[in-house]
This record gives C-alpha cells, structure tokens and sequence, in this order.
C-alpha cells in the first residue's frame, strides 16, 4: 500500500507543470513597444522580453502561456 501511495505522490509533484494556466482571447490592442497584449475581455498582459511574441494584429485569437502562479507571461501562441 506504501509503494502504492508514494508513486501516486511521485506523479503528483513530476506533472506539477502540466497544470500551467492559460488565457485565450481575441487582442483588442496590442503595444509593441511596451509589450502589452490587452484581450477583448480587458485582460492585460506584460510580456517579458526574453518571451517571444508572433507577429499577432488586433482581431486575432491568441493564446497567452502563464507561470503557476498565473501572474508571469511565458508564452503567448496564435
């Protein structure tokens, strides 16, 4: 029964960043200069500069890539 548990709690920790949060929209306003990608639901996001950013318009569906924690941009997908 221990080993039973203790793979269970191994699984558990190893797909901890499986669980990554994301947010998807369409872009209202994009800001180049300062990296800012604000979605039509008002949602801004402050991209990193060592995060790349496609060549994204306004009108398109994006998928922004967030930490754990939700609070840091680490990707952002069209």
């Amino acid at each position: 029964m221990k080993k039973i548990i203790l793979a269970a709690s191994a699984i558990t920790l190893m797909s901890g960043a499986a669980f990554a949060s994301s947010a998807e929209g369409v872009v209202a306003k994009f800001d180049p200069a300062v990296r800012v990608i604000t979605l039509e639901s008002g949602h801004s996001y402050s991209v990193p500069r060592d995060v790349a950013i496609p060549s994204i318009q306004t009108g398109e569906k994006v998928s922004i890539q967030l930490n754990d924690e939700g609070d840091k941009v680490q990707g952002v997908l069209r």
